[in-house]
């Protein structure tokens, strides 16, 4: 592979994170944390707060790109307060030549517009959430991305990616040049990627550990639940054969893309499928064998056998 790899941790990204979860309530369904985490988040924010900060949920979706963006490149500081008294501070010209070789269709209006949108309610995030998580969450990140970077010494890039990742595999992109990882709790079990010019941001769900040694495990459950349904196991068998787009899967299965979706996103987030991640933001799906043996494994392990 002709790219390289860097493990990047802050508590800012975990910050961005849990406010688009929040925001967006993309794949709240799939995650760890599920729709009773906004419910819990709605009872303890005042209206006044709740209403500011979904006012985001109209913005585009793809303004997060750009946080990100300005996240990666921060120069100054990795602590969330700083971070955000520095965006809030800095002239827009040199936070949009910060990012205009990542995203050179950006303009400075653009720029301007999500700078001074987000960063006040980020703030206020900060202050009615995300500062009581921090000490908890920050040992948790930055003991995986220790391993992680311990781990990208005796690993390929790509292998490393994969083991993160639980399934992502990123081809030979052309341009491609730079892929940075950075582990976050409020997205668990999703991946979710940011592409830019030359470089790709991946975030990689990080290991909690379980309350409970008698309760069944989040990844047994998650793995039990994507096989419960014949129409994933009937996909499991048709993937095996070699890696498909969903535009296939959607002509020779003659299924819409709307009803494979959800299914496709249960066996992923289970770690039975690879996504492998091509030109122009493609995706395809193969067989991830490592989850069949881990299935095997997690049910070992609590049936205690």
């Amino acid at each position: 592979m002709s790219y390289q790899v860097k493990v990047d941790v802050s508590p800012i990204y975990e910050l961005l994170n849990s406010f688009m979860v929040y925001v967006t309530r993309r794949w709240v369904r799939s995650l760890d944390l599920g729709p009773e985490w906004i419910e819990n988040i709605d009872s303890t924010l005042s209206l006044d707060v709740r209403e500011s900060i979904r006012a985001a949920a109209a913005w585009p979706f793809s303004d997060y790109d750009v946080l990100f963006a300005w996240t990666a490149l921060r120069e100054q500081t990795s602590e969330v307060q700083p971070f955000l008294e520095e965006m809030a501070g800095r002239p827009i010209e040199e936070l949009f030549q910060m990012v205009r070789p990542l995203l050179p269709d950006l303009t400075v209006e653009q720029a301007s517009r999500i700078r001074d949108h987000y960063i006040p309610l980020l703030q206020l995030w900060d202050k009615h959430y995300y500062q009581s998580l921090l000490p908890e969450y920050r040992k948790l990140i930055e003991e995986d991305s220790s391993e992680k970077e311990l781990l990208l010494t005796k690993m390929s890039p790509d292998r490393l990616v994969d083991y993160a990742t639980a399934g992502l595999i990123v081809e030979d992109i052309p341009g491609l040049k730079k892929i940075i990882l950075f582990p976050t709790v409020h997205n668990r079990p999703i991946n979710m990627y940011c592409f830019y010019e030359g470089m790709l941001l991946i975030q990689y769900p990080v290991d909690v550990p379980e309350e409970r040694d008698d309760e069944p495990p989040v990844s047994l459950l998650r793995l039990t639940e994507a096989i419960s349904d014949p129409e994933r196991l009937r996909l499991l068998r048709y993937i095996s054969n070699q890696p498909k787009s969903i535009k296939q899967m959607s002509s020779e299965l003659s299924q819409s893309e709307e009803f494979l979706r959800p299914h496709l996103m249960a066996l992923r987030v289970s770690g039975l499928l690879q996504t492998h991640l091509g030109e122009d933001q493609s995706e395809k799906y193969s067989l991830r064998t490592d989850g069949l043996s881990e299935l095997n494994m997690y049910l070992e392990a609590y049936i205690q056998i």
